[in-house]
């Protein structure tokens, strides 16, 4: 089955079974067309009496729980089938979504063909008032409107603005949202948090007005059902917005999937994310370059600034294109990699996306398919901190690629990959990701550069997937023994590594899994010539790179270090570099890092002595002390939990159950502590959300955050040569 060769970049497939496409002219214009999908299954044996008209099955090569295949002339017919499979206790599996099924049948991919700059994107933002003066709009309020919904389509922005504080305005408002849209006609709309607010709030108010939500294509309107995100090791819980035929894309998720690896953001709010990847500068954030309005001023400044409300709304705009330009292109060639849509491409983990490149190769040789394999614990990579302390002449080296270049070496497919896809779809992904590396070096224009850059990010991280797709335990094509024969020949080879730096007289600092940082003063001007000496003890097909040197390395423990290379600081882990740490506490603990590596001349014992005056008279604000925790429940559900007897507290969830509206899992709760009370001594019986905070009934304990200074100082006093205080304001030399 094959399609018109014009790129897809648009997909829906309705409830019959037809799938509506929306395909690029060579113009540039849109064009919708109708084809149709055969739904399938993989199935185990079935009993003989499992029949349903207009379904063909038919028996795959080779071993395989899932032996035989069906496919149905309708979708009806497909749930039919696939429901009696499971009421006879029949082993089935199907692809979901059904656009996803689409594209793997017909080895088709979303925006084939097409660059990034190609695709018709949407900036999206909206801008809300309250009725009540200087409180936060809520929807769910008559009173509480729209007051402008901002579109940004390349360079053109659109603002459409609320004409008249009534509903007969804001319905017109919400009609004329969806006019653009369909004149428009986007392949992607991005906005930061626009599931948990923006797209959330325009539905309430639409259903209050009785105005269709009709952002999709082929004439639908949008679908909403709660969904959740794994973020590491934390659920982000949103409502989920799909536009039949259009890419949702929330930057505000991109970030902190993002943060995953980095560990160095500290907010993921829309402002403080322009300025840490340099969108708006912090010049321009400090100097009124950058329009900004708290969030209960906004009202206040449509009516009375109408300049200012339109400029920040467009600098919202052009902050999350900034944003998009830089984390949506790795995700938008993954589309062109793997049969999934884009939406998804964002939402889903690897093991998924990997899962549907393997299920494409055997639904076409018509190979019988293995069900997830079990994968017992195994040894993990190589870490470990040699050092204690701050060095300098400090180099980094790496292996290249280290896992997969190992299983390359090893040429082993999973054990239940009877189809041999695994090593020969790797050793092809990799010659892809080292041609456009290479081209993205070498092309002629920006823009192309721009373009491989992300083609071969997408290829390196795939690739760099592989590995853990092995060890991960719901992965179809798992094998927890090759995975381990991985890891082991990697500490193997890491050991190597550091045994022969050592002998050229280098310090090793710390270890990690592919990667040494070690220090050396002889050849901190020439490491090139180090990496000849070195490199000779490794194996044929393996790469040691020099990856950067740094005047200077403060060493903490293990995966916490801190790089400065006379000009920029780089923070890894969290024991350095917690989101949860208090604001005066994070102030110290920075100080405390530029002051030993060389980057700040002051000690960070003098902001410990400022702390510890303001915070024992009480004119530190709340906002420097109070801790800000990502709540990793929802508040309903952990009030529920407590009440049946649960535990453990929590002092984030005990401050979210006394706000309203109650936030979500996933988002974030700031809090402080307030003085003990006759039977009120734990934290999480103290704890009290900032936006309640009241100075004068309910202030926060000193005492509280003064034994947070002395808990510092205990910690990282041995840096400083000081120890604990004996008494508060004294400190002992060691």
């Amino acid at each position: 089955m094959e399609t018109s060769s014009s790129p897809i970049c648009g997909l829906w497939i309705d409830d019959e079974g037809l799938a509506h496409v929306s395909v690029a002219k060579a113009d540039g214009s849109r064009e919708e067309r109708v084809e149709t999908l055969r739904p399938f299954t993989w199935f185990s044996e079935p009993p003989a009496d499992v029949s349903v008209a207009g379904v063909e099955t038919e028996q795959l090569k080779g071993e395989g729980v899932y032996s035989h295949l069906a496919h149905a002339e309708t979708l009806a017919a497909h749930e039919n089938f696939y429901a009696l499979l499971k009421t006879a206790g029949v082993s089935a599996d199907t692809i979901r979504p059904l656009e996803n099924a689409f594209l793997l049948q017909r080895r088709e991919r979303l925006f084939r063909e097409l660059s990034f700059a190609q695709v018709r994107r949407c900036q999206f933002d909206i801008e809300t008032g309250s009725s009540e003066e200087g409180r936060f709009s809520d929807a769910s309020k008559a009173g509480d409107r729209v007051l402008a919904i901002g579109l940004q389509f390349g360079a053109r922005q659109r603002l459409l603005v609320l004409e008249a504080m009534t509903d007969e305005a804001e319905k017109k408002l919400l009609l004329e949202f969806n006019a653009v849209l369909l004149a428009e006609d986007p392949d992607v709309i991005e906005g930061h948090n626009l599931f948990k607010f923006d797209f959330d709030y325009l539905r309430q108010r639409a259903k209050r007005l009785k105005v269709a939500c009709a952002w999709g294509r082929f004439g639908q309107k949008a679908t909403f059902r709660n969904s959740r995100l794994k973020v590491a090791e934390r659920w982000v819980d949103f409502p989920r917005c799909d536009l039949p035929g259009r890419t949702v894309i929330d930057t505000y998720l991109l970030v902190q999937m993002y943060d995953i690896t980095t560990r160095e953001m500290t907010s993921y709010g829309l402002k403080d994310v322009a300025v840490y990847f340099g969108i708006t500068s912090e010049d321009a954030a400090e100097s009124g370059g950058r329009t900004y309005l708290a969030g209960d001023k906004i009202h206040a400044a449509f009516q009375q600034d109408r300049e200012a409300f339109l400029a920040y709304l467009a600098d919202d705009l052009r902050e999350t294109k900034g944003i998009a330009d830089l984390l949506l292109p790795t995700y938008f060639e993954q589309t062109k990699t793997f049969p999934i849509l884009l939406q998804d491409a964002t939402l889903r983990g690897t093991t998924a996306k990997i899962d549907l490149l393997f299920l494409e190769e055997y639904y076409h040789a018509r190979q019988a398919c293995p069900s997830p394999a079990e994968v017992a614990p195994f040894e993990g990579g190589y870490t470990r901190s040699f050092k204690e302390g701050v060095f300098k002449h400090v180099l980094h080296f790496d292996v290249a690629s280290l896992y997969p270049s190992l299983l390359l070496q090893i040429a082993r497919n999973p054990r239940n990959d009877s189809l041999g896809v695994f090593i020969p779809l790797l050793s092809r992904l990799r010659e892809y990701r080292l041609k456009f590396k290479q081209l993205a070096r070498t092309a002629e224009t920006e823009e192309l550069r721009a373009e491989y850059q992300a083609r071969q990010t997408n290829f390196k991280i795939l690739i760099n997937s592989f590995y853990g797709y092995l060890g991960f335990a719901n992965a179809r094509f798992g094998d927890g023994e090759l995975a381990a024969e991985v890891t082991r020949r990697g500490r193997e080879l890491l050991q190597a590594l550091i045994d022969e730096f050592a002998r050229h007289g280098c310090t090793i600092l710390e270890a990690d899994t592919d990667g040494i940082y070690l220090s050396s003063e002889e050849f901190f001007d020439r490491p090139e010539e180090l990496l000849a000496k070195v490199e000779a003890v490794l194996p044929k097909g393996i790469e040691l790179e020099y990856d950067g040197r740094y005047t200077a390395m403060f060493c903490y423990k293990a995966k916490n270090y801190a790089l400065y290379d006379g000009t920029k600081l780089t923070i890894r882990g969290s024991a350095l570099r917690s989101r949860g740490i208090e604001p005066y506490l994070k102030k110290i603990s920075d100080r405390l890092i530029r002051f030993l590596v060389g980057a700040e001349t002051e000690s960070p014992l003098v902001l410990v002595e400022d702390f510890r005056r303001r915070i024992a008279e009480r004119s530190a604000s709340v906002a420097e002390l109070a801790k800000s925790e990502v709540l990793s429940s929802n508040p309903d559900a952990y009030e529920r939990a407590m009440n049946e007897g649960g535990k453990p507290r929590r002092a984030s969830a005990e401050a979210a159950l006394q706000l309203t509206p109650r936030p979500r899992m996933g988002e974030r709760v700031a809090y402080y502590i307030t003085a003990k009370a006759k039977g009120k001594t734990s934290d999480w019986q103290r704890a009290k959300p900032v936006a309640l905070y009241d100075a004068a009934n309910a202030p926060y304990d000193p005492q509280y955050y003064l034994d947070k200074l002395d808990d510092w100082i205990e910690r990282y006093g041995v840096f400083l040569g000081v120890s604990a205080p004996k008494e508060q304001g004294e400190f002992s030399l060691e």
